[in-house]
């Protein structure tokens, strides 16, 4: 991905979030409830350090004709997040994040992809599900209900309590 496309994507989709997402910088320390984006031309991965998580960004060699590679990040949020992991990976080209995939699986994490129906390039999340290495497939307009009840439950409010439509438990104070 281009350097241009990588930020104005950023720019994009935080102008339609309901959370902060940046194109990362190095050294970037994680916070909750932000996403970021790598830049182009660059390798993103995650370190932990003593008493925080930190964003590295490194332009080493390409991964699967990438740069940036999500096998590269796949790798270090597994090793650092083990099964904390729940990845999403939706429309894109070629195979990069199939064997990233099966290394969050493999540390206890959990993927899920995009369908090919509504992919406009069904490789990526094709390639993950052809290998056995997806734990659920969905449409486009269903990835955010399902990330958002994952994240919910990973936190200990089951999906019986939970309001998809005001996105809030229904018990909690609003």
């Amino acid at each position: 991905m281009p350097p241009v496309f990588t930020r104005q994507l950023a720019e994009r989709l935080a102008s339609r979030s309901a959370i902060p997402i940046s194109e990362a910088s190095e050294g970037v320390a994680l916070e909750n409830g932000h996403a970021w984006i790598a830049p182009g031309n660059f390798h993103m991965t995650v370190e932990r350090t003593e008493n925080r998580n930190l964003l590295h960004l490194n332009q080493g060699p390409q991964e699967n004709s990438c740069r940036p590679s999500v096998d590269v990040l796949f790798r270090s949020v597994a090793q650092v997040f083990g099964g904390g992991v729940s990845a999403v990976v939706m429309t894109g080209m070629g195979n990069d994040g199939a064997r990233g995939a099966e290394q969050i699986r493999s540390a206890g994490g959990e993927v899920i992809v995009q369908d090919e129906a509504t992919s406009v390039v069904w490789g990526m999340p094709g390639y993950i599900y052809a290998a056995g290495q997806a734990d659920g497939m969905y449409p486009l307009k269903q990835l955010e209900r399902q990330v958002t009840r994952r994240v919910m439950e990973s936190r200990g409010v089951h999906a019986a309590t939970w309001n998809e439509s005001s996105h809030t438990p229904q018990n909690a104070p609003k």
